[in-house]
């Protein structure tokens, strides 16, 4: 009897282990699996980055570079914008991770002005601003005391004024840096042009077409957004030297992020850059430094 007793007991005692080995090997295998599974899901988890942009052109050139980033497990968020205010401020507070939109002499002045903690990650394309008009054909045919309304934007103006030295009509003082550029530092102008320089640039397109002033100075960028050419409809344009590179603008701290040094990758692409000859015929040239 003793015998059986001590038998069964130790029967027990070996059930109990051996299921409590099971237990502890099934918890191990459970949490293998898990920690399997989360590192498999930490691996197919995207990353994104919101990117603020123009509407009608900027934001057109990132669609192109968004399924080639989706494949890379970069998903982007494209925030379109009508202003040139607010996209910058959005990235001050963090609400995109950057934004394209802007030439390097404008986000240059808004860092010095607002001090912005802003780094360009990459030049994509150059906008050739151009000079249209309701009333003549080309540049010669202006009279004398024409109206020209351009950009009130201080970094835009250089730009206009320089294109207008280009092009004959006006001579600007030696010596000074002509992005930057005023009225006042016209020395020479044999037409006697009025440039009236109050106008907000998203506005120019309302004035060009209401046929406000003899003729307006437009950036490509409202140009197209309008269903302008400005390679058929403007009377001058910007050679494709110009230094305004539009260009994608991160915070300093964000440099070094991965996913934007790979957007900027993709836009300098073949694919990326032949699209935007394909679309705009050399109303926008691309650049890939």
């Amino acid at each position: 009897m003793k015998k059986i007793l001590s038998f069964l007991l130790l029967s027990v005692v070996v059930l109990a282990l051996a299921a409590c080995g099971s237990a502890k090997e099934e918890e191990t295998n459970t949490s293998t699996n898990d920690s399997a599974g989360e590192a498999t899901t930490d691996q197919k988890e995207s990353t994104t980055i919101t990117v603020g942009a123009s509407n009608g052109l900027h934001d057109l050139i990132l669609e192109q570079a968004k399924p080639i980033l989706a494949e890379e497990g970069i998903e982007l968020k494209i925030e379109p914008y009508q202003d040139y205010v607010m996209p910058n401020q959005d990235l001050d507070s963090g609400e995109l991770d950057a934004n394209y939109f802007q030439h390097i002499p404008y986000l240059e002045t808004e860092i010095a002005e607002k001090g912005y903690d802003f780094v360009n990650a990459g030049g994509i394309h150059i906008e050739p601003i151009g000079i249209y008009s309701q009333k003549y054909k080309s540049l010669e045919e202006l009279p004398d005391g024409a109206t020209i309304i351009i950009s009130n934007s201080v970094s835009d103006q250089g730009r206009i004024l320089s294109l207008l030295e280009n092009k004959g009509l006006i001579t600007l003082a030696d010596g000074i840096d002509k992005t930057l550029a005023t009225v006042d530092d016209i020395v020479e102008n044999p037409k006697n042009l009025v440039i009236d320089n109050s106008s907000a640039p998203e506005m120019l397109v309302t004035y060009y077409e209401e046929g406000e002033g003899d003729a307006v100075v437009i950036n490509s960028n409202f140009a197209i957004d309008a269903g302008i050419n400005p390679i058929e409809d403007s009377i001058a344009i910007e050679g494709s030297e110009s230094p305004y590179v539009n260009v994608i603008a991160v915070k300093a701290e964000d440099k070094d992020n991965e996913a934007i040094i790979r957007l900027v990758e993709v836009l300098h692409s073949d694919a990326i850059q032949q699209f935007i000859i394909d679309e705009w015929g050399g109303a926008v040239v691309p650049v890939n430094e």
